[in-house]
């Protein structure tokens, strides 16, 4: 049976030290509500797993758009991500060593998530060899040759939350993505490695894993959407 509960349980939900995986490419995207409850719940020392870090100044004119507002509080101890230019307070937290940054390639934190959801021991890329890609054990498992190329043996990436957001949801767990919000929220929600079920806010229990073009149903997340059309 699917359960919803509110915002503030949800939040009440994550613990202190949880690693989250947010969907969104540059703050477009983002579960805004959920991630703004969360920068004031006093929590931290979390592990982000995302495509960037947003950056400050949001289309509404606020001070710090999605993901951002936990960088700029505090609250991210450790971030993995592709790309952070867009928000200078990663390069200062990074240089004075109050957050640990390690930057993937994007394809490859890509697959590295998918494959972390698929079960799989990690995936083969050729990108990053032969670069200081190679230098980060933390993520390289080692280098092999298929066919007389050489490619890096890359971690699997799993999580213990999952937070994206969906255009539309319904009770049965299928999700709808509009436009370029389908970037990286599909990939997360079968990374979810909880060792219990657990609820959403505005979220169905989502059981099944099947995608069609337009809609995706997945494992237990925490999801931020529209339910019966409106938010």
């Amino acid at each position: 049976m699917a359960k919803f509960v509110s915002l503030e349980e949800a939040v009440a939900l994550i613990p202190d030290g949880a690693t989250i995986m947010c969907g969104g490419f540059m703050g477009c995207g983002n579960a805004h509500k959920i991630i703004d409850a969360l920068s004031k719940s006093g929590k931290g020392n979390f592990t982000l797993i995302s495509n960037d870090a947003s950056q400050p100044g949001g289309p509404l004119g606020e001070d710090y758009y999605g993901v951002a507002k936990l960088v700029h509080n505090g609250q991210i101890s450790h971030l993995i991500a592709t790309h952070v230019g867009l928000n200078p307070e990663v390069a200062v937290r990074m240089h004075d060593g109050s957050m640990k940054v390690d930057l993937i390639p994007q394809g490859s934190l890509a697959e590295m998530i998918r494959a972390g959801g698929a079960g799989l021991g990690g995936v083969l890329t050729p990108t990053g060899v032969g670069t200081i890609v190679e230098d980060n054990k933390d993520f390289v498992l080692g280098k092999v040759t298929v066919d007389g190329r050489e490619y890096l043996h890359m971690r699997p990436l799993r999580a213990d939350v999952a937070i994206i957001c969906g255009h539309k949801i319904d009770k049965a767990g299928n999700v709808w993505y509009k436009g370029t919000t389908r970037n990286f929220p599909w990939l997360l929600p079968p990374t979810w490695s909880s060792p219990r079920p657990t609820r959403s806010w505005r979220s169905a229990r989502l059981r099944r894993r099947t995608c069609i073009p337009t809609a995706c149903s997945w494992t237990t997340l925490w999801m931020e959407g529209r339910h019966n059309g409106s938010f």
